[in-house]
Formats: structure tokens, C-alpha cells, sequence
């Protein structure tokens, strides 16, 4: 040997003391694909059905009282004519319809013990469920 001082371990170490944080870091910001998913629809609450269609899909998301919908484009980018239309069976649909870059929507109906009906489109192309979430 050249006469250097190796202290074994060190980098073992550091090590245990940094992969502790990292994992209580992961556990207290959540799970990561359910914060994105719910930021990038505006809506709250479990995704109930997706309908697609050629230019995107619409996304229908359910709490305990409420039902909420978004209109997204498959492709992002340009403005184009987007609709979103939401409909509590008994009440009046609650529609948001413009020229937008990546969704139409969200919009929100009270919807405890009732069932809904959606629409959704993207330039030109749409789809509509039927009565859904009875």
C-alpha cells in the first residue's frame, strides 16, 4: 500500500441515511399517478368511466354525491372546439363548450341517488353515454 487511510463503510453510510429520507419523502407527498391524474382533469373523485372517441375521450368521475366530466383531446396543442355536457336525470345539463388546447370541462352536477348522462367532443368527433351511475 501507498500508505492512504481507507475508512471502509463511509459511502454505506451515507447511504443509510439518505435512502430513510428519500422513502419517507415518497410517503408523505402519496402516490404519485393519483395526484397527476386528478390535477390534470379537475375533477375529484374515482374515474367511472372513460368513453374514447378519434379525436380523445371523455372522462366521467364519481364522489358520494356528486358526478363530474371532462372532454380531453388525444392529441394537445392547437385551440379547437371542445364540449363537455354533464345531465343529473331530472335536472339540466351543465355544459362548457370554447375553443381550448387539452380539455373541455370539468363540470360538476349533484348526483346522489341519481343517474347521469355525458357527452363529450373534439373537433367534430364525439361520443355520448347512455344513462350511467344509477
Amino acid at each position: 500500500m501507498d500508505g492512504a487511510v481507507r475508512q471502509p463503510g463511509r459511502t454505506g453510510r451515507a447511504a443509510m441515511l439518505v435512502l430513510p429520507l428519500l422513502g419517507s419523502l415518497g410517503l408523505a407527498l402519496g402516490p404519485a399517478g393519483t395526484a397527476q391524474a386528478e390535477a390534470a382533469s379537475g375533477c375529484s373523485g374515482r374515474l367511472a368511466r372513460t368513453a374514447k372517441f378519434a379525436t380523445g375521450s371523455l372522462r366521467v368521475y364519481e364522489s358520494r354525491s356528486y358526478a363530474c366530466a371532462v372532454a380531453v383531446a388525444g392529441k394537445p396543442g392547437a385551440r379547437r372546439t371542445m364540449r363537455v355536457s354533464l345531465q343529473p336525470r331530472g335536472g339540466r345539463a351543465v355544459v362548457d363548450a370554447g375553443r381550448f388546447t387539452t380539455m373541455a370541462g370539468p363540470v360538476t352536477v349533484h348526483a346522489l341517488n341519481r343517474c347521469v348522462r355525458a357527452s363529450g367532443s373534439v373537433a367534430g368527433s364525439s361520443v355520448s353515454t347512455g344513462w350511467i351511475l344509477c
